[in-house]
């Protein structure tokens, strides 16, 4: 049974923190300006530092994370935006102090180290819209956002494809799928044994997909259900093998239900998971089994 944190009211503390890539100034500043009509933002470290490909170096980016964890008065930690970091930092965050006092952590992509500690822990998470991008969201986006956060909403996924047909119950985990190879690679990938694994990605060829499928083939394969969203900026190669095709080659090589089509990742329209629930996944749809 996960562990639910307490869920953000209107007017409360949340913190707002950097731990992957160098964060777009104008858009985050917006959307700070949006979380504010709402909420009490905190920012515990700096959010606009670059290092490289980084928002500063491992022990600022750590820093920041470490304190809107340990923070009593901190409902969420939302991250600002993806990219690439987070995994550099997760082995030197307060974790044990977390399990004890769990805050909401939110975000997607890379913020998918982080999901995976959650998981591992035994904590709910919502993988969700970053920070940074938040003002730019439809209006229903948003609503769907604060939903999640404040009151656990997640809609139900309609009109799944069925790659490989069957029905499942159980926890939903999973997130950026160059994440969870490489999380898994450093030991750090622990699902419960009735997970219904849900994966997405970006700027990946398919037979890099195919590769990284294959690495965590085994450990798939013992899951309740596989559950693809989006791989956005996957074009084919002068082969003709299309991400469709790597999909459909997959299911074929499992044995548990697996579904294309839903309507999560790197897409306009990123719907909030609530990581850590329990779901049911039955005839093309996916929906939250009532609860907490």
């Amino acid at each position: 049974m996960f562990v639910l944190p307490p869920r953000p009211k209107p007017g409360c503390r949340i913190a707002v923190v950097a731990p992957s890539g160098p964060v777009p100034e104008e858009r985050m500043l917006e959307s700070l300006a949006w979380l504010r009509e709402r909420y009490d933002v905190w920012l515990p470290g700096p959010l606009f530092e670059r290092q490289g490909y980084l928002a500063g170096s491992d022990t600022v980016r750590a820093q920041a994370l470490a304190a809107a964890m340990l923070d009593p008065q901190t409902r969420a930690i939302v991250c600002a935006r993806g990219g690439y970091g987070a995994g550099r930092i997760v082995s030197d965050l307060p974790w044990d102090a977390f399990r004890e006092r769990p805050k909401w952590i939110v975000g997607y992509s890379d913020v998918t180290a982080l999901h995976v500690e959650c998981t591992r822990l035994g904590i709910a998470s919502l993988h969700a819209d970053n920070a940074g991008t938040l003002a730019q969201a439809a209006p229903a986006q948003q609503l769907g956002w604060l939903q999640a956060l404040e009151q656990g909403g997640m809609a139900p996924w309609l009109g799944l494809s069925a790659l490989r047909s069957g029905g499942a119950e159980g926890v939903l985990v999973g997130g950026n799928l160059s994440l969870l190879l490489a999380q898994s690679a450093a030991g750090r990938v622990e699902w419960p044994s009735d997970a219904i694994v849900l994966i997405e990605d970006i700027g990946e060829k398919p037979y890099r997909v195919d590769r990284m499928l294959n690495a965590l083939l085994l450990r798939l394969q013992h899951a309740r259900a596989v559950v693809f969203g989006a791989f956005t900026e996957a074009e084919p190669n002068a082969d003709g093998v299309t991400i469709a095709d790597v999909l459909r080659d997959f299911a074929a090589r499992v044995s548990v239900p697996v579904y294309g089509d839903a309507p999560f990742g790197h897409c306009v329209n990123n719907a909030p998971i609530l990581l850590g629930r329990r779901a049911r996944l039955r005839r093309g749809e996916l929906a939250l089994i009532p609860g907490p």
